[in-house]
């Protein structure tokens, strides 16, 4: 398609307005059967429950791989097949109720949401411009927050009153994000690469700051993913209704504060917002660990999933200071960076939460105490070579960076 004949509606930053509706379609159908279809259809217990969770953990473990794959695809083709494979790995789970089943279709989203979350990451930073990187990206995050609240109440609507089976819920879910794709490849050009991207897993020294903030973000976030939640429920006896609720509440106040974090984020600068983040993240966990009042739990539940979408802040501190080359293969590491501790932490912190709940929560004010020690040495205007505000620090040359 030439660039004559594109319409006006044909442009990257659309693209990725779809690329964000798309992923929750699947995704957020999936969460939110998965339990019920675990139990009721496969009769899965706790170990199969664990296993499966660990197995859907290893794709986004192993999301430093993409760039290989990018040495015989495009980078925007890539996504279009990472779509596809959330939402045939969404659509095929209510067919195969069995253990087996569940586990292979499992892996296959997992695959697909990993693969694409790490190529759209990197889409984004190159396809929007610095100035307004981090206001865009809080108006992607609202786009996405919809589309969970969409899929949420179609799985309400389609079983409560329409009476369909999860197993054609799943195929519903599934097809809409396979449809999406599927537009998306078909109505849209391949867009140029601004900069050829680099096709090796590149790990630099002057990006040290970056891996070490998204390896916190990484660890922090199992807390609140695996253990906040569950607080509702084993503490305060939230039913599965009380729980989705808090879910719907959370994707409307994602709709309405993520652009405008992102314009803040543009005002104050990622030092700054990473600062209000991470102080307000300490005092959350913290409260965590006392909370007797249910209400005063859903509150912090809440504000904790707000000061999660100001790590915009985080992105587009690598934004400014990477070398346009490399977004690709950093991505893709990046990913890796953050499942670390997801492979490991929820092992542990359950046993921990066996001897005391308190000390988890103790664990996540420690853990965002140390990011706020990260977070100081990011520099007022951070930029390439200019990447950490440490004065004993000098950058490594890229003759001396490990590529």
């Amino acid at each position: 398609m030439l660039k004559t004949e594109l319409k006006r509606w044909q442009r990257p930053e659309i693209l990725l307005f779809l690329f964000a509706a798309a992923m929750p379609l699947s995704f957020s159908v999936w969460q939110a059967l998965l339990n019920n279809f675990a139990i009721e259809q496969a009769s899965f217990t706790g170990i199969e429950m664990g296993i499966l969770q660990s197995l859907r953990e290893i794709p986004g473990f192993l999301s430093f791989l993409v760039v290989f794959l990018l040495l015989i695809m495009q980078e925007q083709r890539l996504a279009f097949i990472s779509l596809l494979l959330l939402g045939i790995g969404t659509a095929l789970t209510g067919q195969l109720p069995t253990v087996l089943g569940l586990y292979c279709t499992t892996v296959l989203m997992s695959i697909g949401f990993h693969y694409f979350e790490a190529v759209n990451q990197s889409l984004t930073l190159q396809w929007l411009e610095k100035s307004t990187a981090a206001h865009n990206m809080g108006r992607l995050i609202a786009v996405g927050s919809f589309a969970s609240l969409l899929a949420y109440g179609l799985v309400y609507v389609l079983i409560q009153f329409v009476g369909l089976s999860m197993p054609v819920v799943y195929l519903f879910g599934g097809g809409l994000t396979i449809a999406l794709a599927l537009f998306c490849w078909f109505m849209f050009p391949i867009f140029p690469e601004k900069t050829a991207q680099k096709k090796s897993i590149v790990l630099r020294r002057r990006y040290w700051l970056y891996y070490a903030l998204v390896f916190m973000s990484g660890a922090r976030r199992q807390i609140f993913m695996v253990f906040a939640g569950f607080l509702m429920v084993e503490k305060f006896g939230f039913d599965a209704a009380a729980i989705a609720a808090m879910f719907l509440l959370n994707g409307v106040l994602n709709m309405i504060f993520a652009p405008k974090i992102g314009q803040l984020i543009s005002h104050w600068g990622e030092r700054k917002a990473l600062t209000v983040e991470y102080i307000g993240l300490i005092c959350v966990f913290l409260a965590y660990a006392v909370v007797n009042n249910p209400w005063l739990a859903v509150a912090l539940y809440v504000i904790d999933h707000i000061f999660f979408s100001m790590a915009i802040a985080m992105k587009t501190y690598f934004q400014k200071i990477a070398d346009p080359s490399e977004i690709a293969p950093t991505a893709g590491v990046s990913f890796t960076i953050s499942h670390i501790a997801a492979v490991v932490l929820p092992v542990l912190y359950g046993g921990l939460w066996l001897v005391s709940p308190a000390l988890v929560f103790i664990s996540g004010a420690l853990l965002a105490a140390g990011s706020l020690l990260l977070a100081r040495l990011i520099p007022e205007e951070p930029q390439e070579g200019q990447e950490v505000n440490w004065p004993q620090w000098k950058a490594r040359t890229a003759s001396s960076d490990v590529a």
